[in-house]
């Protein structure tokens, strides 16, 4: 109101000032001075609309400003426990005795629970590699071809390996890389290896036992290229490393594995084998994440806080007297939409943990009556220690089924939150089953696996069946990262709430322009039509004057002559 009244008072003045001067002008009687003249007129004219075009630019000026601090708010707000949570800091991770034995991660969107067992690495997980003779001519390799065959018995898979008009040693190790592009690839590469003795060909396939691959030389190959056989009269290959499986005993229990990389072993965690050692047994456990827990519920508090601040200060109304303006988004209705969506997460489910909190209330976080929050220390410390898989559960993503048949193989984030129901599931080579009544689809990629047909509201989940299940749920959780980054990608998002304000601010400040760029020109116009008049009265007054000096030199010579 105060700053209104001022605008008004200041306008005012500015048009009685530019009338008093124009009326002084006016009055001058001679020598009028037509150019502060015309400059008072166009300020009377236009100075009251050029103050109000300007106090509205002010304003959105200001929204601009305050809009974009609040957006770049809810941007840290939300990407901060991202990080978080993107890193593993705020959940159990394994642990074990010897990483230079093993070492062990959790993968992404399986929560660990209680987890003690006892590990030998007894072998490693090779691939099998040949190499030939040093050869003396590296350009000439033969002609004719061989048979790259991968695997053996039922399994096996063969691949023609023709070098064709190269057929030089490099020629050679392209033809055999050639085999392993496509739909079905070898798995098989070559190189050239030259050193001071001179060049030798290199073949690797992958790590596994089932992976083992032989090379033959076919009839019509002559003793140049026979020579990279692995196998038959005139073979001339030697296998430097065989390709055999990973075998672990976990518990007193053997396994093999075809890679150093398991991940099927332990649910929820992914051994990396570094070293076999027959003898050495590594103690496998786990780390939890209870004092990043509770770092993160006073972080989140705070930050909550700060930004609360600055929505505050943008929605404020004016003072009662006056001496506050104000903010620059007082009233507006999407801020305040926003406000409300961060005041409930306190009390939002951030889990379906079986037992334990689920709201943020429930750990110590509250509510004070000015809107702010604080934390009771006391209480997040008990939720921490009574129900600590709970308090990590409310943080994290996750994703689980209650049937250890129904392995979960979509990436955590591919599924929105909710609960679905499974049944009729059929495992094996041609799997079948339902998610919430709707088919699901068979994977493009895994000939064992399902997906989630786009149109079902489970879109994006991918199971792979371990056996026939009649039902099962799968439960996809949020966690407060994630209701967190829903609500920023809900408020940013195109057509979301703060971006139909930041358009709707953008159209204002191009219409306020537009006008601003209008009023100019007519100013222009206004002056040089004045300026025009004006001129045209100075010619016609110094006719007249001339006129005038005329007359009164004949009549004073008139004068005379009587």
């Amino acid at each position: 109101m105060t700053t209104t009244s001022s605008t008004t008072a200041t306008t005012q003045t500015a048009t009685a000032a530019a009338g008093s001067s124009i009326l002084t002008s006016l009055g001058a009687g001679s020598g009028i001075d037509t150019a502060s003249l015309v400059s008072n007129l166009v300020t009377a004219a236009y100075s009251t609309k050029e103050k109000t075009l300007q106090t509205k630019t002010d304003a959105n000026t200001a929204k601009i400003s305050s809009l974009a601090t609040l957006s770049s708010g809810i941007d840290s707000f939300a990407s901060a426990l991202q990080s978080l949570v993107a890193g593993g800091t705020l959940k159990t991770q394994p642990s074990t005795s010897d990483s230079s034995v093993v070492t062990a991660t959790a993968q992404n969107g399986t929560t660990i629970g209680s987890l003690s067992s006892q590990i030998e690495v007894r072998q490693l997980a090779t691939a099998q590699s040949l190499v030939s003779d040093y050869i003396a001519d590296p350009s000439i390799a033969g002609t004719g071809s061989l048979t790259l065959t991968v695997g053996t018995g039922g399994s096996a898979r063969s691949f023609p390996i023709t070098p064709g008009t190269d057929n030089s040693l490099a020629g050679l190790a392209a033809a055999i890389n050639a085999a392993n592009t496509g739909a079905t690839p070898s798995g098989v590469t070559a190189s050239v290896v030259t050193d001071a003795n001179g060049s030798r060909l290199v073949v690797k396939g992958v790590t596994g036992a089932a992976n083992a691959f032989t090379l033959t030389a076919n009839s019509g190959a002559d003793a140049n290229l026979t020579r990279f056989a692995s196998t038959g009269t005139g073979a001339g290959m030697t296998q430097a490393q065989p390709a055999q499986d990973a075998i672990i005993r976990m518990d007193g229990v053997d396994t093999t594995h075809s890679t150093n990389t398991v991940s099927d072993l332990i649910s929820g965690v992914t051994l990396n084998l570094v070293s076999a050692k027959i003898g050495t047994t590594v103690s496998l456990g786990m780390t939890r994440p209870t004092a990043a827990i509770a770092q993160a519920v006073n972080d989140y508090v705070a930050a909550y806080n700060t930004l609360k601040g600055e929505i505050d200060t943008a929605l404020a109304p004016a003072s009662a007297d006056g001496t506050t303006q104000a903010g620059a988004l007082h009233g507006n209705s999407a801020i305040s939409q926003m406000k409300t969506m961060l005041q409930r997460v306190t009390s939002t489910a951030l889990s379906t943990y079986a037992t334990g909190p689920k709201t943020l209330a429930e750990i110590g976080v509250s509510t004070g009556q000015d809107g702010t929050l604080s934390v009771n220390a006391n209480k997040l410390s008990t939720a921490l220690s009574t129900y600590p898989d709970a308090v990590e559960a409310m943080f994290n993503p996750g994703q689980r089924s209650d049937n250890p048949l129904i392995k979960i193989t979509s990436a955590m984030g591919a599924t929105k939150p909710g609960t679905y129901t499974l049944t009729n599931i059929v495992a094996g080579t041609s799997p079948s089953g339902m998610v919430d009544g709707i088919a699901f689809l068979p994977s493009p990629s895994d000939p064992k696996g399902l997906v989630a047909s786009i149109t079902a509201a489970a879109a994006g989940l991918a199971i792979q069946p371990q056996a026939n299940v009649a039902s099962a749920t799968i439960t996809v959780d949020a966690g407060l990262s994630g209701i967190l980054q829903g609500i920023r990608d809900s408020l940013r998002a195109n057509g979301g709430i703060l971006d139909a304000l930041s358009s709707s601010l953008t159209t204002e400040k191009t219409g306020l322009a537009t006008a601003k760029t209008k009023m100019t020109n007519d100013e222009t116009n206004y002056s040089d039509q004045l300026s025009k008049q004006f001129s045209a009265m100075q010619t016609a007054v110094a006719n007249y004057k001339s006129i005038q000096s005329y007359m009164t030199q004949q009549i004073a010579a008139w004068s005379k002559t009587s």
